[in-house]
């Protein structure tokens, strides 16, 4: 494709990104065939190749629109397009790149802004997240059903995590909001990987990964989260830690980025890209060592929605599948395996309508293969399927001993 885009902005490294990113695409369409809103809206500005041309018209110098940011603001960054690309386009890259352009010169409303703001105040602090859902999980009941889907019950009686009594030792990366949605599925992590004669440690100072705050374009924020994981984790990495693992699969492609993000700064850029070359999920780690499973679990019929962060970020797509069937399990095909389940972030808050129907689209494949138990591996897409799902969801670990 050719460009012509503001010389002020191609003198940047950004601008030096877009331009090599939008040469690469050839406008062929394979892309629009596996994005889930063009599936959705069947409107070409809300689909990859759409969205592309208009990025590169903002970045030529048209002036930006409210309508612009609303076809970039529905993009769930699922990245499916990208994994049937011929050309290899990094489309992902390009959409931040717009998404900043964009914001720069068409101002949110205010109460769009304030649900931002709301969400990256909450969300990455596990104490106020702990706080806010253990109150409503008290006012349950009395809530509106709408509400009260997005409130999980109260956990049962969770296992001890098993003491640091191996010399093998990996760190974890413990997450914002799973350990108070789902605070099994971290300790069943550390039981596995203990019974496998490696601790897994956990490091209190380090909090969220940083990608929620890279996803709405609070970079300084971003950044800050990234350097406070690296300051509490080096000390754990000169001394041999040798993973990080990350079991919710939608916070792993921020972490392996870090080396990237940071390489500007002469502090950690070296420290960033170690640590994204230690970050890992679960079944890199565990597909050659000598796992079982849970003989209650092996007689259920499985069904296993794989998160676009697996699959279309990480590129692990069938590696879970593999290990589960090579435990024994019975896993079926799922029809539109590709398309995102509407979770992708804060994307279910920010657009609820479009998350709501993908949600129910994923389920209605999910349940044809009429499985006793759904299984996943990131908490975002467990929990935004749990709250209209008839079956019970887990993450895989939960299905090892």
């Amino acid at each position: 494709m050719q460009t012509q885009l503001n010389q002020t902005f191609l003198a940047s490294k950004a601008g030096q990104q877009a331009e090599q990113i939008l040469r690469s695409c050839v406008h062929c369409g394979f892309c629009t065939a596996n994005c889930p809103t063009y599936q959705l809206l069947g409107d070409e500005l809300d689909g990859p190749r759409g969205r592309i041309y208009q990025i590169k018209q903002v970045l030529e110098g048209e002036p930006a629109t409210a309508t612009v940011q609303q076809h970039l603001d529905r993009c769930l960054g699922c990245r499916s397009c990208e994994t049937t690309c011929p050309s290899g386009v990094e489309y992902y890259r390009l959409l931040e790149i717009g998404r900043k352009q964009v914001s720069l010169q068409v101002k949110r409303p205010v109460w769009a802004r304030l649900q931002r703001f709301l969400i990256r105040q909450i969300i990455p602090y596990p104490k106020r997240f702990k706080f806010l859902l253990g109150t409503g999980q008290n006012l349950r009941p009395l809530l509106p059903t709408v509400i009260r889907q997005m409130i999980p019950e109260r956990p049962g009686r969770l296992a001890s995590w098993p003491p640091a009594r191996h010399q093998r030792r990996m760190l974890l990366l413990d997450g914002c909001a799973q350990p108070a949605l789902a605070p099994a599925i971290n300790r069943t992590a550390a039981q596995i990987l203990d019974r496998l004669g490696i601790s897994l440690i956990k490091t209190p100072r380090a909090g969220c990964c940083g990608a929620l705050d890279q996803h709405m374009d609070a970079l300084h924020s971003a950044r800050s989260a990234m350097k406070r994981n690296i300051d509490a984790w080096w000390p754990y990495i000169e001394q041999g830690a040798e993973a990080i693992l990350v079991t919710a699969s939608g916070c792993l492609p921020t972490l392996q980025e870090y080396g990237e993000l940071l390489e500007d700064d002469a502090h950690y850029a070296h420290k960033a890209d170690v640590v994204s070359k230690l970050a890992k999920d679960p079944v890199e780690i565990l597909q050659s060592l000598d796992v079982r499973a849970r003989q209650k679990y092996l007689s259920l019929k499985i069904a296993f929605q794989v998160p676009c962060s697996l699959q279309h970020h990480l590129h692990l797509q069938q590696a879970v599948e593999a290990l589960l069937r090579k435990l024994g399990f019975q896993l079926h095909e799922i029809a539109e395996s590709h398309l995102c389940c509407g979770s992708a972030g804060s994307y279910s808050l920010l657009q609820p309508a479009l998350s709501k129907q993908l949600r129910q689209r994923k389920l209605k494949h999910l349940l044809a293969v009429q499985p006793d138990m759904i299984v996943t591996a990131n908490i975002g897409c467990q929990h935004h399927l749990q709250a209209v799902s008839p079956l019970p969801l887990k993450h895989w670990l939960e299905l090892l001993e």
